[in-house]
Order: C-alpha cells, then sequence, then structure tokens
C-alpha cells in the first residue's frame, strides 16, 4: 500500500490535480475581481445619470414653489429679470418657456434642414459612388468640420454669415435682423453636417452586400438599389444620426449667442433675432448668483425641461427603430 502511495506517476497526477485547482481558484478570483470592477464603471455613468436629474428635480421643485408650473410651461413671456426689492420695477418676473421653447425648435430645425441633405447625400456618395482615393480625401474634410470649435463657428456667424444675410435681404425686400435665426441656425447646420455623414455612412456601408447583389440580380440599377433596398434597410442607423444631430442642434450654446442673440421672442420668422434654452441657462447661472431667487433656480428648471425634450426624442427614435428591425430582421 505504501509502494502505491509513493509511486512516481501518483505523486504527479496527484500534483498536476492540485495545480489544475489552484489554477481554478485563482481563475474564478480573477473573473470576480474584472466582474466587480465591470460593475462598479457601469454604476459610475447611472449613478451620475441618477443624481444629475435628482439635481434638476430638487432645485425644479423649490422653483415651482415660487412659480406655477403652469406659468412656466405655457406663458408666453420670459423676463426672469426680478428686482431685490419688492417696490422695485421689474419686481415680479416673467417665466414663460414657450418663446425658449420656440427659439429653440426654430433654430434647430433650421440646422437638420442643412444637415440632414447635404450629410446623407454626401454619406451615400462616399458609400457607394466615391472611388477609395476620393473617400480618402472627402471624408477627413467632412469630418474635419466637427473638430473646429464651436467659437469659431459663432464668430463667423456673426461677422459673414449674418451681414451676408441681411445685405441680401435688403436687396430683395427683406427685413432681415442682424441678429437672427436664419444666421444660427445655417452655421449650426454646417457645424453638424459631419454628425449625419459619418454615421450615415458607416451605416450604409454596414448594410449586407447579399442585399445589393439580389437587387442587382433582378435587374435594378446602383441608384434604384440605394433608394430602394440600402437606403431602407439603413434607416435604423440613419434615424440614429439624425437624432444625434438635433440633440447636438439643440445643446448647442455660443453660435446662438453670438449669432442669434439672447432676446426671448415668440415668433416663427426665421429673419428675426430669437434665444434658445440653453442660452438662458447660461445667462442666469452667469456671475455671482444666489441660489435662493426665482431667476436662479429657473435654469434648472429650463435644464429639466430640456432633459425631457431630449428624451422624448430618444424614445420617439427606438420606437422608430424598433419599427424597421421588425420589417428587415
Amino acid at each position: 500500500m505504501n509502494m502505491a502511495i509513493d509511486d512516481p506517476a501518483t505523486r504527479s497526477s496527484s500534483g498536476a490535480v492540485h495545480s489544475i485547482v489552484r489554477t481554478s481558484s485563482r481563475d474564478l478570483f480573477v473573473d470576480r475581481v474584472v466582474r466587480g470592477v465591470l460593475i462598479a464603471c457601469s454604476l459610475v455613468a447611472v449613478l451620475t445619470t441618477i443624481g444629475i436629474v435628482a439635481s434638476l428635480l430638487f432645485e425644479s421643485l423649490r422653483f415651482f414653489q415660487r412659480v406655477p408650473i403652469t406659468e412656466f410651461l405655457f406663458g408666453l413671456q420670459w423676463s426672469p429679470q426680478t428686482a431685490l426689492r419688492a417696490d422695485q420695477v421689474g419686481s415680479s418676473g416673467a417665466f414663460g418657456a414657450v418663446p425658449l421653447i420656440t427659439g429653440t425648435l426654430l433654430i434647430s430645425a433650421i440646422a437638420l434642414i442643412v444637415a440632414a441633405p447635404l450629410g446623407l447625400l454626401s454619406a451615400v456618395y462616399l458609400a457607394e459612388y466615391a472611388s477609395e482615393r476620393a473617400r480618402g480625401i472627402i471624408k477627413p474634410l467632412i469630418e474635419l468640420l466637427a473638430g473646429i470649435p464651436t467659437v469659431v463657428y459663432g464668430f463667423f456667424a456673426a461677422l459673414i454669415v449674418a451681414p451676408m444675410l441681411r445685405g441680401g435681404g435688403d436687396q430683395v425686400g427683406f427685413d432681415i435682423s442682424s441678429e437672427s435665426a436664419l444666421a444660427a441656425g445655417l452655421t449650426m447646420g454646417v457645424m453638424i453636417i459631419p454628425l449625419v455623414s459619418s454615421l450615415s455612412d458607416d451605416v450604409i456601408n454596414a448594410v449586407p452586400r447579399a442585399l445589393r447583389e439580389a437587387s442587382y440580380g433582378l435587374g435594378a440599377t446602383q441608384s434604384e438599389t440605394i433608394r430602394q433596398v440600402v437606403l431602407p434597410a439603413a434607416i435604423p442607423g440613419i434615424a440614429g444620426s439624425m437624432l444625434l444631430a438635433a440633440s447636438r442642434a439643440i445643446g448647442e450654446t455660443m453660435i446662438v449667442v453670438m449669432a442669434a442673440g439672447l432676446a426671448a421672442n415668440l415668433t416663427a420668422n426665421p429673419f428675426e433675432a430669437v434665444t434658445t434654452v440653453t442660452v438662458q441657462i447660461v445667462t442666469l447661472l452667469t456671475g455671482d448668483q444666489e441660489f435662493d431667487s426665482a431667476k436662479t433656480l429657473s435654469a434648472f428648471a429650463l435644464g429639466l425641461l430640456l432633459f425631457v425634450i431630449t428624451l422624448a426624442l430618444n424614445v420617439l427614435a427606438l420606437r422608430i427603430v424598433d419599427h424597421y428591425k421588425e420589417q428587415y430582421d
């Protein structure tokens, strides 16, 4: 019996088993550590989002204790310059957010009208028609637009685009303000072209080659294949690129400040000066401010409103993606 235990083969087998057990235990420990790190990283993003939303809700509730939520959501005048004493002029400010929402949507719509067709058509050209050499030159040039600071765009809009629009309007009989939604929207549209173009290009290239070949096999031309096969199959990704561009336009501040002004006008005329939600948030929180006044707290209410608008856009985009996924999957 002792001879069997002292056998070298038995000792070797027993050592191998212990080595496997130690290795397995070490791998299990490493897996647990990696899993914990990944969970912690995920929680950072989740807790940060929860913290931002909670702070917005808390401060917004304090604001709505001073100003009725109906006045904020449906009021047609925005003049938060409240006075320090009740006997001062302007002691009762106006906190209607409708002019800010209208201005935000107006400028964003103009920007998307510019960026959506230009970005999508450039993506189609790069993905389907351009040679490798042309693609290697054109695509970096388009993406270079995304690297230009927004203050440069704002400077360009204020000194070049706005005066050009005003001079052109005078020649044809239109009264265009020196600070207009049109100037800000056109410049912003150029700025977000790379978002639409690059993402749409990647989505179009991701459409399976088999779909194109099947279309060609049925006798379709290249343009017919693009219109009837490639673009419908890529609609979920294209919708995502449009959403990202819209979110970028809604959140832009510097171009609006320099090209569209700070006037909270309730108008749908793109030739007039307007302002946006983000610009007013920056204006309200600039300088030494007391967080006990309705004027300062209104910035948090505007932030919460902007968050809700962005969330609604995301939900809408997800519904569009789900609809077309059911059709093409």
